[in-house]
């Protein structure tokens, strides 16, 4: 058995019920395939399910707050906040992520040369960031369109999921809601106004998430934070989403945890046509050039709904979501960390 450290500054359980923590999708089973595949994990971050959220885990997840002996270690990468993880240890509001990760960047990846694995989820990892250099890191990242010298290690669909997913029950369910968006503000306003605000004027629809500066969109329903454990609820109730992506993101096809929720859940995800690579993640049918063209299919979708013609175009989803199981991304993160040196138990 081999030692992975693991740091992630986030959840493992439902914790705290409102915070953004999309990673909390899948980082739990990221975590139990790794160490289904015979690794021991090492958490490396706080237990934040058991001091915020007072949930004690069981004795699968192991944390530790020192420094200890390790083959590999892999970075869910944080990045500075301002008046938060970049004030000084003890200050009201600190967080420290940042200060954690430094410590651990410092003794095992550029100390000892421990094979690293950088999973710049968010795409914060300047691209001329020295470590990008080092012989002993890999970042990876979500998009197709690559930062040179940077593997594709997608948003990973935990296979669970995938398996219960049944296009026969998912078109079936009854729909109320036309349109609905959880996620939130991040840099996504000018596809917001592009594409899910003219819509908004038109359709019975919801945007759960944070949402700070909404005066642009009076008309539009933002009904705040959700619970964690309402996302699935709330994408079953909604014939349709729109992935509205910051363009950092739409520009190198880089998709996130709200495509397989929605998917799964037989939320139809609305995409922007002019994202890279949307033919990878969605049907074309699904493609839209703008708020008028939402509109058009969504009134669509309602005049199809519950009909084979529904299922099929889930099924279709449902087939595009494949290559970014959980189980392949666990097989590309582990060879991965295999080809830096790390003499790791690779995925069965």
């Amino acid at each position: 058995m081999r030692r992975i450290g693991y740091s992630a500054w986030g959840f493992l359980s439902d914790g705290v019920l409102d915070t953004p923590d999309g990673a909390r999708a899948y980082r739990r089973a990221v975590i139990d395939a790794l160490q289904d595949a015979g690794n021991e994990i090492v958490l490396l971050q706080t237990d934040r399910d058991r001091w915020e959220a007072g949930v004690d885990l069981d004795d699968r997840y192991r944390f530790a707050a020192g420094l200890p002996e390790l083959d590999a270690v892999v970075f869910e990468w944080r990045w500075p906040l301002p008046g938060r993880n970049t004030t000084d240890c003890g200050t009201s509001g600190h967080t420290c992520d940042l200060h954690r990760q430094q410590e651990l960047i410092e003794h095992y990846t550029t100390g000892l040369a421990t094979p690293t694995v950088i999973w710049d989820m968010d795409r914060r990892l300047p691209a001329d960031d020295p470590l990008r250099t080092r012989a002993n890191v890999r970042v990876g990242e979500y998009a197709f369109r690559l930062t040179p010298g940077a593997i594709t290690l997608a948003c990973p669909v935990p296979d669970t999921l995938l398996d219960q997913a049944d296009p026969y029950r998912l078109a079936a369910a009854q729909r109320p809601i036309p349109l609905v968006y959880v996620g939130n503000q991040y840099g996504r306003d000018d596809a917001f106004d592009r594409f899910f605000a003219p819509a908004a004027a038109q359709v019975t629809h919801r945007v759960a998430g944070k949402w700070t500066d909404t005066g642009p969109w009076p008309h539009v329903n933002f009904t705040g934070r959700c619970r964690f454990d309402e996302v699935a609820a709330i994408h079953r109730g909604a014939l349709a989403t729109v992935l509205v992506l910051p363009e950092r993101y739409r520009t190198v096809g880089h998709q996130t945890s709200r495509l397989f929720e929605s998917v799964t859940q037989g939320c139809l995800p609305l995409t922007p046509a002019d994202t890279v690579a949307a033919d990878r993640f969605t049907p074309p049918e699904l493609h839209v050039r703008d708020g008028g063209e939402v509109v058009e299919k969504l009134h669509w979708l309602q005049s199809i709904a519950g009909t084979p013609a529904h299922r099929d175009l889930i099924r279709a989803c449902l087939r595009l979501l494949e290559p970014y199981r959980l189980s392949t991304q666990i097989a590309v993160l582990l060879d991965t960390l295999h080809t830096l040196g790390a003499p790791v138990r690779r995925s069965r």
